[in-house]
């Protein structure tokens, strides 16, 4: 949930925000702050390493997360593991490509489902009465959330002056973070190849300490946000103003990356919910499924800038979060063109979201 960042100078700035807005229009749906704060990290790491190598050639140093290869833009859509499987997309000469040490193969599509405004309200009030009603401790001293999930998603390849869709394989991801959020560990073969994994932990090897914030909140940080819906939704307009594509859209993006990725306490996880009613454009899905199989119903909002529909998925009877998807919904011009509609860009399925009591540790440990 936090990035690691390093000090840079004004003109790497520059030249970082520049790489960033060239690619984020790109990104689906839910996912530009992932993959801004992982860029930039990666970007920032990479340059001091550089740096460190030119000072001590011979120092080992630590194994960053790796740049994207020069070959492949960001992993900016997303692919699903349930819906119509479409012809493959060639990315390159042989059986498949590697990028981050998960295999790309086809990209899969979806049946578009119905959407209505009709019975928002409603649905995202019984949501919120079963997140209520669902046994939330919290996250005591020396505790870590941990977080398991399988994901997939796209990237548009480009290999000279060819560019295709490919699709990351649905892999297993695994983050642990400590409640301030200065400790934590990821395993994610679509951003390292090592099957160890990384650190997440703060400071980073320059001594910076980024603080919470909402795009990579810490338990911590999460325990004193609002939970007035009213409250709750004007501070996220204002801390998320100029991000997103339009303010609506970011807003219903920034709550969606809360349910996704971290552990709101228990009277902040109900409000979040009843939060999402008061955005417009707020619209429910009759059929949804999540990158497990998983069908349920989703809450969900079309973003018009780029066609696509970001879906958070519940089982129909119990209301319980089962993941996040992108859809795209409207079709698009020139290169973007690729990405037809009824394919699915981002999918995501939490598996385990739970308190255990080691870095590294998972729920059938901590029994």
């Amino acid at each position: 949930m936090n990035a690691n960042m390093s000090r840079q100078s004004p003109a790497e700035g520059e030249e970082s925000a520049q790489l960033f807005a060239r690619t984020a229009r790109d990104l689906p749906t839910g996912r530009h702050q992932f993959h801004k704060e992982r860029l930039m990290a990666q970007i920032h790491a990479a340059r001091q390493e550089e740096r460190t190598a030119a000072a001590a050639p011979g120092r080992t140093r630590r194994a960053w997360p790796r740049l994207p290869r020069p070959a492949v833009a960001l992993p900016a859509l997303a692919a699903a593991l349930a819906g119509v499987v479409v012809a493959v997309v060639s990315t390159s000469g042989g059986g498949g490509v590697e990028d981050g040490g998960v295999a790309t193969g086809p990209a899969l599509t979806t049946t578009l489902g119905a959407a209505t405004t009709k019975g928002v309200p409603q649905l995202l009030d019984q949501i919120s009465l079963a997140a209520a009603s669902v046994t939330h401790p919290a996250v005591g001293p020396g505790q870590y959330v941990y977080i398991e999930s399988k994901a997939a998603d796209t990237f548009l390849k480009t290999v000279g002056d060819k560019t295709s869709l490919a699709g990351h394989a649905l892999h297993t991801r695994q983050v642990w973070n400590s409640a301030d959020g200065t400790k934590g560990w990821l395993i994610d073969p679509a951003v390292n190849d090592s099957p160890e994994g990384e650190t997440l932990s703060l400071p980073d090897e320059l001594g910076n300490t980024p603080k919470a914030h909402l795009g990579a909140p810490s338990y911590d940080y999460l325990t004193k946000l609002p939970t007035d819906p009213d409250q709750l939704l004007a501070k996220i307009y204002k801390e998320t103003a100029g991000q997103g594509n339009t303010p609506d859209q970011q807003a219903f993006t920034t709550i969606g990356d809360l349910l996704t990725e971290s552990y709101p306490p228990a009277e902040l996880y109900s409000a979040l919910f009843r939060t999402a009613a008061k955005i417009p454009g707020v619209v429910v899905v009759d059929d949804a499924v999540d990158a497990v199989g998983r069908h349920g119903v989703a809450v969900a909002r079309l973003d018009e800038t780029s066609g696509q529909r970001e879906e958070w998925i519940f089982d129909s009877r119990t209301h319980v979060f089962l993941g996040e998807r992108s859809v795209q919904v409207e079709r698009l011009s020139g290169t973007d063109g690729l990405i037809k509609p009824g394919t699915v860009t981002y999918t995501n399925a939490i598996l385990k979201r739970a308190i255990v009591d080691g870095i590294k540790q998972t729920p059938s440990q901590s029994g």
